[in-house]
C-alpha cells in the first residue's frame, strides 16, 4: 500500500520523498491539515428530470430547491471544510455553462477538466487524479462529488468528511453511506462490517451491492446492515491511481496518455481524445472500489438526496397541507400530493393526486408520482424521433450569452438574443439564410463584410446570405436584440465559422 509519503512522478511511477520535500511542495500548514481537493463531477445525460433537464442543460444546472443551482450549492457547501479550490470534471458541451455558473458565484477553481467523451466515473477520475498529482500541489485527499446532489445538514456532512480524513490519509479509499429509509431500487448498497476500524465512525466495506429488485432492497432495509451508496468519495490521488493500476491497468494507461498529450485552453485542460477513446467504460464502484481490500464506509446523516427523479424532488420539497409541492404560477382545487412546475404559463388542476405535472419552455409532461422514472422512456423516443427537445430548451446559453427561439415556421425563426457586455460571437457566415437584426436595448458593434458600424436602440440592419459578419457588445450592460432568419434552411449547423475567441470548430 502506498501511503501519503509518496508521490507520482511525472514518469508514472511511485518514488519515495523525504517529508522535507513534501513540505518545501506543499507548505507545512498543508501537512498538517491534510490538504482536501474537492472534484466536482458535473456531467450528466438529462434525462432524469425531463422536460426541465436536458442533454445539453442537465439538472446540476437548474435550481431546484434554493437559490442557487445544484453545482452552486456543490460548491458552496465547501465552506464547510477546509479545502484547495475545487476541480471540476465535465464534457465539453457543457463547459460554458459550468465556467460561468461558477463565474456568477465568483468561485475560484483549480481547472475544469474536459472529458473528450463519457467514460463513466472511473477513467474520470483517473484523469482528475493525474492532474492533481501533477499540478505541484502534492498528493492530495481528492473529495469526489456529484455536482447533482442535495444535501440539507452542512455540520453533518462536515463531520463525516472529518471522520473519514484520517483512514483515507491512511491510504484507505473512502466512501460514504446513507442510512435507507426505504426499500429504494434505484440506488446501489453497501454492506458494512462495524467495528473494523480504529475510528469509530469508519466501518470496514464488505461488499458493493447492485441495484436490487423490491424484495431484495425490502430484505436490505430491515437487516440494517445495509447503506445506500452516495457516489461520495475521500482518498489520496495516489492510492486512486495505484488501485486503478491494479484492478483496470487498461483503464490507467489510456488515461496517462490522454493526460500526457493533454493541452491547457486558459481554465480549460483538454485531455487528448484519441487516448482517452481507448479507456473502457466503468464506474469506480466496479472498477475499484469492489476489489479493494482498503475500502471503508462513514455513515453520513445530512438529509442527503440525489433527486434522481420527479418523485425524489417531491420528497426534498417544502409541501403545503395537503403534501403538494408548487413552483410557479400554480392554482390548485382539491389536490393532494402532487408536484406541479409551470416555468411560464398558469397550471390550473383539479381533484389530481399522486402525479408529476411539469411545464418547460416548450414542452409539458404529466405522469404518476410512482412511474416517473419512465421518464427516460419518453427521452429515449425523442432522440430516435430527432427531436431537439432531447437536447436543448428553447432558451439555449452560449458562452457569449443566450438565445431563445421565439418563434419558427415555413422558411423563417425569429430569436431574441442577449449579448454580455464585452462578448462576441464568431466571425462567421450561412450558405442557406439571411439575417435581420433590431436592437431592443444597449450598443450593438456589426461587422457586415467589410464595414463595421455601431447600432443602438431600435435601430436595425441586414445581414445577407452568404456574407461574413460578427456581432459584438462594446458597452458595459446586456445588448439585447431580435433577430429574424429566413432562409431555405435554419438550423444551428448551417454556420461556418472563421475566427472564434471560444475556440469553437
Amino acid at each position: 500500500m502506498i501511503r501519503s509519503g509518496m508521490v507520482w512522478s511525472p514518469g508514472g511511477r511511485l518514488t519515495p520523498v523525504h517529508s522535507q520535500v513534501i513540505a518545501e511542495a506543499i507548505g507545512i500548514e498543508g501537512l498538517a491539515k491534510m490538504m482536501i481537493l474537492p472534484v466536482i463531477m458535473a456531467g450528466g445525460s438529462g434525462s432524469r428530470l425531463w422536460p426541465l433537464s436536458r442533454q445539453l442543460y442537465p439538472k446540476q444546472f437548474l435550481t431546484l430547491c434554493g437559490e442557487q443551482t445544484m453545482l452552486q450549492e456543490t460548491c458552496s457547501r465547501l465552506m464547510a471544510i477546509e479545502h484547495l479550490p475545487p476541480l471540476l470534471v465535465c464534457g465539453e458541451e457543457h463547459r460554458f455553462t459550468v465556467a460561468e455558473q461558477l463565474r456568477a458565484i465568483r468561485q475560484n477553481h483549480s481547472g475544469i477538466l474536459l472529458e473528450p467523451a463519457g467514460r463513466n466515473t472511473a477513467p474520470a477520475l483517473a484523469l482528475a487524479a493525474l492532474r492533481a498529482l501533477a499540478a505541484g500541489e502534492g498528493d492530495p485527499l481528492l473529495l469526489v462529488l456529484p455536482a447533482d446532489h442535495l444535501i440539507r445538514d452542512l455540520d453533518a456532512f462536515r463531520q463525516a468528511i472529518q471522520a473519514a480524513c484520517q483512514p483515507a490519509d491512511q491510504g484507505s479509499l473512502a466512501t460514504f453511506g446513507i442510512h435507507p429509509t426505504a426499500p429504494e431500487t434505484g440506488y446501489g448498497y453497501i454492506r458494512c462490517a462495524p467495528g473494523r476500524s480504529n475510528n469509530s465512525r469508519v466501518f470496514k466495506v464488505e461488499q458493493f451491492e447492485e441495484k436490487p429488485d423490491q424484495q431484495t432492497a425490502q430484505r436490505y432495509l430491515k437487516s440494517g446492515d445495509y447503506f445506500w451508496n452516495s457516489g461520495i468519495f475521500l482518498f489520496r490521488a495516489s492510492r486512486y491511481i495505484e488501485e486503478l493500476g491494479n484492478h483496470r491497468p487498461e483503464i490507467l494507461s489510456a488515461c496517462e496518455r490522454a493526460m500526457a498529450a493533454a493541452t491547457i485552453d486558459v481554465d480549460f485542460v483538454r485531455p487528448d481524445r484519441s487516448a482517452f477513446l481507448q479507456s473502457p467504460s466503468d464506474s469506480i464502484d466496479y472498477a475499484v472500489m469492489e476489489h479493494s481490500r482498503d475500502a471503508v464506509m462513514t455513515p453520513l446523516d445530512c438529509g442527503w438526496s440525489d433527486v434522481g427523479s420527479w418523485s425524489a424532488l417531491w420528497d426534498a420539497s417544502t409541501k403545503d397541507d395537503s403534501g403538494n409541492t408548487t413552483n410557479g404560477d400554480i392554482l390548485l382545487h382539491e389536490c393532494r400530493d402532487c408536484y406541479v412546475h409551470s416555468d411560464h404559463k398558469l397550471i390550473a388542476a383539479i381533484g389530481l393526486h399522486d402525479l408529476v405535472i411539469v411545464e418547460s419552455d416548450d414542452a409539458i409532461m404529466v405522469a404518476a408520482k410512482n412511474r416517473v422514472q419512465e421518464v427516460k422512456k419518453v427521452v429515449e423516443r425523442l432522440k430516435a424521433d430527432n427531436r431537439p427537445e432531447a437536447m436543448v430548451h428553447r432558451k439555449v446559453y452560449r458562452p457569449w450569452g443566450f438565445y431563445d427561439a421565439v418563434d419558427t415556421g415555413q422558411r423563417f425563426q425569429v430569436k431574441r438574443i442577449m449579448v454580455n457586455p464585452g462578448a462576441q460571437l464568431s466571425l462567421q457566415m450561412h450558405h442557406h439564410r439571411a439575417e435581420h437584426w433590431i436592437v431592443v436595448s444597449g450598443t450593438a458593434r456589426v461587422t457586415c463584410g467589410d464595414e463595421q458600424r455601431l447600432l443602438s436602440e431600435n435601430q436595425s440592419t441586414y445581414i445577407p446570405l452568404g456574407v461574413k459578419h460578427r456581432l459584438e457588445n462594446p458597452g458595459a450592460i446586456p445588448l439585447e436584440l431580435i433577430e429574424v432568419q429566413s432562409g431555405s434552411y435554419l438550423g444551428e449547423d448551417d454556420i461556418v465559422r472563421f475566427e472564434d475567441h471560444y475556440s469553437r470548430d
